[in-house]
């Protein structure tokens, strides 16, 4: 017998939009969530977990993360049932802690219109990869790299005004997660990278790349939420830098009475707000289902997800 759930199509149709809405993020994962969609029997076994564990993205890093290859989805769905003993209970502990990197060429762009010296305080900052943006390079567009850091950061651009021309001069970081990682913890890195999918090997490698510099020097990250923490952890930022509060693709995990009282509660901190979010949640000018990047709720340039790209706004 389908579960309630089920039967009244929700996971199924989340499924669906997710196959939709990976295109161009990656093959494999929109193979698998066609699939899913119309599978009965996966779709029972999803609708065992909560509903915000049967996340697609979730339950597919569960599966990386736990062996499963990068098959069709015929192959993996015989991997998927084989092995629902163990994705049950890591998908009910693990969460999306993507450390995308490339988040941080928008993120310079951003810090580019703030004055320094800067205290950069990062929310869902996993291990904070994305907490440290000088101490990678990047090249815009054709231009020329800009910095000497690992990994190298490709974004495009359609507008030579939002290539910023230095790098920010940050003095003071620090992260705020639920559930903080370390870049200096293999088991971290592991699921850090079972984050990326298998068939990108070039995120996958400077994944590899950031961690290897964030070693060097990892990038301190504390227990807390991203609204409820916030305060005490701003009160621990130097009070002669400038305050930037940074929220990359974080603020959609967040309870609708959080996210929209978050922009008041940075505000009340007398401190800076660099977003790269869907349009609509940290800003007022770009168009719900588009990226923005935005300082203080103005958009600076539509986005994709995963910063490679940037469009004046």
């Amino acid at each position: 017998m389908r579960s309630p759930s089920a039967s009244d199509g929700v996971t199924a149709a989340w499924y669906s939009r997710a196959a939709n809405e990976l295109a161009g993020h990656s093959a494999l994962h929109v193979a698998w969530a066609s699939g899913v969609a119309g599978d009965d029997e996966v779709l029972e076994l999803l609708d065992r977990l909560p509903r915000e564990r049967r996340q697609p993205s979730l339950v597919f890093s569960v599966a990386t993360w736990l062996g499963a290859p990068a098959v069709p989805y015929p192959a993996f769905r015989t991997w998927l049932l084989a092995n629902w003993a163990a994705v049950e209970p890591a998908a009910r502990e693990r969460r999306t802690q993507t450390n995308e990197v490339g988040r941080c060429a928008p993120l310079v762009v951003a810090l580019a219109r703030i004055p320094g010296p800067l205290a950069l305080l990062e929310v869902g900052a996993a291990a904070g990869l994305c907490s440290i943006p000088e101490r990678y390079a990047y090249r815009f567009g054709d231009g020329p790299v800009l910095g000497t850091g690992s990994p190298v950061i490709a974004c495009a651009v359609d507008d030579a005004a939002l290539v910023p021309q230095d790098l920010p001069d940050i003095r003071w970081r620090l992260g705020l997660d639920l559930h903080p990682l370390s870049a200096a913890s293999a088991d971290d890195a592991a699921w850090l990278e079972a984050l990326v999918p298998l068939d990108r090997p070039d995120r996958r490698e400077r994944l590899r790349d950031a961690l290897a510099t964030a070693r060097l020097d990892p990038p301190r990250v504390v227990a807390g939420d991203a609204l409820a923490d916030l305060a005490a952890a701003a009160a621990e930022a130097p009070r002669e830098l400038t305050l930037v509060v940074v929220s990359l693709g974080t603020l959609v995990y967040l309870a609708p009475e959080a996210r929209a009282a978050f922009p008041a509660a940075v505000a009340a901190l007398g401190a800076r707000l660099v977003t790269l979010e869907q349009g609509g949640l940290a800003d007022a000018t770009v168009r719900p289902g588009r990226f923005a990047l935005a300082l203080d709720g103005e958009a600076i340039a539509e986005a994709s997800p995963h910063g490679d790209r940037l469009s004046a706004a």
